[in-house]
């Protein structure tokens, strides 16, 4: 999890990690490729293979259906519409929207919402899942209940999941705790060991 003060550049970091902003100076390495040299559509096709996206805001589309906005990376890689969406129902399923498949995003509360985000962010198997406050709009069990999905994909092989947040009720979810401030990371804190290390 990243943490610290608004404006210290957190979304920014993971924005560059996600190949979304380029950085004005250095080299990113992501998923064991060099994407600072990537043309913007070689930086498309990267990020739709290997990086699933949540956000504060659910950015469903509304003339789709549940399942239909969570299948979305599954269509955008090539996938048949009628077979993304199998795929998608069958992971809904698995985090209680398997009766919510035909409804469309003004018909769910927030977070069912954040839930098809989170299907959408993960379907297409991606290896890196960035979040930019997931749990800022839920309330504090619908937030657990959001973490719990992405720390089951955190497990995974091969995976990894950073969290943009503010919210310290999450904070026991995460495996690091890199703190930033003024643009530069602080500190780095190991859980649930508390070890400890500053930055300089």
């Amino acid at each position: 999890m990243l943490v610290g003060p608004s404006g210290c550049g957190k979304t920014t970091l993971i924005s560059i990690i996600a190949g979304i902003l380029t950085p004005t100076d250095g080299e990113v390495e992501i998923c064991g490729e060099n994407i600072t040299r990537m043309r913007d559509a070689e930086k498309v096709a990267f990020r739709r293979r290997n990086i699933g996206f949540i956000f504060q805001q659910y950015n469903l589309l509304p003339a789709l259906t549940v399942a239909e906005n969570a299948a979305i990376p599954l269509v955008a890689s090539g996938v048949p519409m009628a077979k993304a969406t199998v795929t998608a129902a069958a992971i809904l399923g698995e985090i209680g929207m398997g009766d919510h498949l035909g409804k469309f995003p003004n018909q769910l509360s927030g977070g069912q919402q954040q839930r098809v985000a989170i299907v959408r962010a993960l379907v297409h198997e991606p290896k890196l899942i960035v979040c930019d406050e997931p749990t800022a709009a839920l309330d504090a069990e619908t937030g657990r209940i959001v973490l719990e999905i992405l720390k089951t994909a955190a497990l995974a092989p091969d995976r990894a999941v950073a969290v943009v947040t503010h919210d310290s009720r999450i904070y026991r979810f995460a495996e690091r705790i890199v703190t930033m401030e003024d643009g530069r990371i602080r500190s780095i804190r190991m859980m649930p060991s508390h070890q400890f290390s500053e930055v300089s």
